[in-house]
């Protein structure tokens, strides 16, 4: 019991963690290329210091896994720069019933009728994030955040397609490609205020690395399904602190959207006993 609650505490530390992402992204000045370099360059040296992965074999499986995996990093400062931090972390979050649609065709995992009525449930909540005022730029960052929740999905079949690739290597590596990737497109502007260099320093080290070094070691302590809803304080806390600190106020529509997005991915792990993503985390 006392481990289970470490593992516990150790899981929502992380959660949290992963949940400043929003207010970090938002308060940083610089454009989203920019961050995303940054925080992912400063995550790859303390994801390499803290994991210290082995080289993996590079094959079609772990390199789905990186390229899927950098695609979410990129894909969530974008959409969490063009749209509220609302509608980028439950959209991203949208990744899981994607792992529950297409894990019968390409893991020849069995398709139950309380995965359709949660597929169901989680598309009627994706398409309130669409209702109301239309602003391009917004509308596009949700198209985009949309898009990561697919990039994720497709780094957790990757991974669950090849048993024996590492999710810390995926991790780790992945950070690297997404700084390599964003290069060639800051390079003309590499210059940081000190406030912005202190922001990126604390979400490379601790919104990233720091948070998958408490999960790691929580979920051995604690089941799949119980990691998978403590991790759900992550898309609940994220637009409560850019609320409190920032003043962005979600619309009523995406909040419904959100809660039905969420409750449907409970519903659905509680009724399987597991995560249908294995546990892993969305990795913004």
């Amino acid at each position: 019991m006392k481990e289970g609650r470490r593992g516990a505490l150790l899981v929502a530390g992380a959660a949290l963690l992963w949940s400043t992402g929003g207010i970090g992204i938002k308060a940083i000045p610089d454009p989203a290329l920019k961050i995303a370099f940054y925080r992912s360059a400063i995550a790859a040296v303390a994801l390499w210091l803290y994991f210290r992965p082995r080289a993996w074999k590079w094959s079609p499986g772990f390199l789905t896994a990186l390229g899927s995996y950098a695609g979410c990093l990129i894909s969530f400062v974008v959409a969490t720069k063009w749209t509220t931090a609302a509608n980028a972390i439950f959209l991203q979050y949208s990744g899981v019933v994607w792992v529950l649609l297409f894990s019968p065709l390409l893991l020849r995992e069995p398709f139950r009728t309380r995965d359709a009525a949660a597929i169901t449930a989680a598309f009627v909540g994706i398409g309130l994030f669409f209702v109301g005022h239309f602003d391009t730029r917004g509308r596009a960052g949700d198209g985009v955040a949309l898009l990561s929740g697919v990039f994720f999905a497709a780094l957790v079949l990757s991974l669950r397609r090849e048993r024996g690739v590492g999710a810390e290597a995926a991790v780790t590596w992945g950070n690297v490609l997404a700084a390599a990737l964003l290069f060639p497109f800051i390079v003309s502007d590499l210059a940081l205020t000190p406030k912005s260099a202190a922001m990126l320093l604390f979400l490379g080290v601790f919104q990233i690395a720091g948070a998958y070094a408490l999960f790691v070691a929580g979920i051995k302590h604690v089941t799949a399904t119980e990691a998978a809803l403590i991790g759900m304080l992550e898309p609940v806390a994220n637009p409560i602190w850019v609320f409190l600190l920032l003043g962005e106020r979600p619309t009523l529509f995406a909040v419904a959207g959100g809660a039905i997005v969420l409750a449907a991915i409970a519903w659905r792990t509680l009724a399987a006993g597991r995560t249908p993503a294995g546990a892993l985390p969305p990795p913004d």
